[in-house]
């Protein structure tokens, strides 16, 4: 596949509506950090060294293609700006690999569920995305094509520490499994706050969209595990998917709770949103997002009929800046996006809601 294939303005496959729990999880990520043996780490190697440590493992992952698995091949150096920008938003590289000029690469499957970071803060991350809950599905996806790796390449391994890594928090396993969660009902509540202290006394972490440093953006958080040392693959997982459990619980009864007490003022938030979203010509990433979530939440309780979640999941995407630059197919100025983002968003949801009502004349007809 070219690189436009996976820049293209659609919601890429970890975010198909048909995950389970999809209403609050969105996604789930598991992704392992790896080194070569006998090559310096990404933080002092040089160029040649770079470029040695990105030949082995494309080569080694590209060996491994067939028809379930197929990589596609890029260069970071080679991209334009825009362009790398885009595959942050789609999740399929990090920010940090983004701004790599030494010899970096992404590996990126078909279908957008894994992709494979070169010399990015490891010389490897293979990262695994699904739709919804889906911890074990996800380790089990990495975890394979970890073991087919290996056989090829020489991981740097100690008997005692485990798996060694650039930054001492990664060391041992090497895992870090997250969900990102859609969690509006508690933060309307304020009951985030109570959640987030939760998590970090069991270990975990609280991060916004695009994790470490990022912001929270339309409600949405990531939660993933903090510690890599001295605990076991199955442990790390194991506890993230209680405590997932746990928060999809609280989120639910806090809907519930927000529906039973203030319905009138949820009714009344939810479709001035939609109605933001359908007909509003400036809209800021921020509006946009803030008001896609009240949209998702509406159609979660019942309350906004005839918006797909998949149509949501694709707005969601189409709101960020990169996005909203490649669909235009130029750079804009901030004033330019939002107002682009703003026609981008009214076309995609009227266009659906003309669809929805053709349809439901074709039947009535019949």
């Amino acid at each position: 596949m070219n690189l436009e294939y996976f820049l293209k303005s659609k919601a890429p496959g970890w975010m198909d509506d048909k995950g389970i729990d999809a209403d609050i999880v969105l996604s789930t990520r598991v992704r392992l950090a790896r080194n070569l043996e006998g090559s310096r780490f990404p933080l002092s190697f040089t160029e040649q060294e770079a470029q040695q440590v990105n030949d082995m493992i494309t080569k080694a992952a590209i060996s491994l293609n067939n028809e379930e698995l197929n990589f596609s091949n890029f260069t970071i150096s080679e991209m334009p700006a825009l362009q790398r920008q885009v595959l942050v938003e789609k999740h399929l590289i990090s920010p940090l690999l983004a701004k790599k000029e030494k010899s970096a690469s992404v590996l990126i499957s078909n279908d957008e569920t894994v992709s494979l970071m070169v010399n990015e803060e490891d010389h490897l991350r293979i990262q695994c995305l699904l739709p919804g809950l889906q911890i074990s599905e996800a380790y089990s996806k990495a975890e394979k094509l970890d073991s087919q790796l290996e056989k090829q390449l020489p991981y740097a391994f100690n008997e005692q520490f485990g798996y060694l890594t650039s930054c001492p928090t990664n060391v041992g396993t090497g895992l870090r499994a997250s969900v990102m969660m859609h969690l509006p009902a508690l933060t309307m509540s304020k009951q985030i706050k109570v959640v987030t202290q939760m998590l970090a006394r069991l270990g975990m972490v609280v991060r916004g969209i695009y994790g470490e440093g990022s912001e929270n953006l339309g409600n949405i958080y990531q939660i993933s595990n903090q510690m890599t040392l001295g605990k076991s693959e199955e442990e790390i997982l194991q506890d993230l998917q209680e405590v997932t459990i746990q928060i999809i619980k609280n989120e639910r009864g806090a809907r519930e709770a927000l529906l039973k007490n203030s319905r009138i003022v949820l009714e009344d938030r939810f479709n001035r949103s939609l109605g933001t979203l359908k007909y509003a010509r400036i809209l800021t990433t921020e509006e946009a997002a803030a008001c896609l979530s009240n949209v998702r939440l509406g159609v979660d309780m019942g309350i906004i009929q005839g918006v797909p979640l998949h149509i949501l999941n694709e707005c969601m995407i189409l709101l960020q800046p990169g996005f909203v630059q490649q669909y235009a197919g130029t750079t804009l100025q901030a004033n330019e996006r939002d107002i682009y983002r703003a026609k981008l968003l009214r076309e995609k949801l009227n266009l659906k809601n003309q669809k929805l009502m053709e349809k439901g004349e074709e039947r009535h007809d019949v």
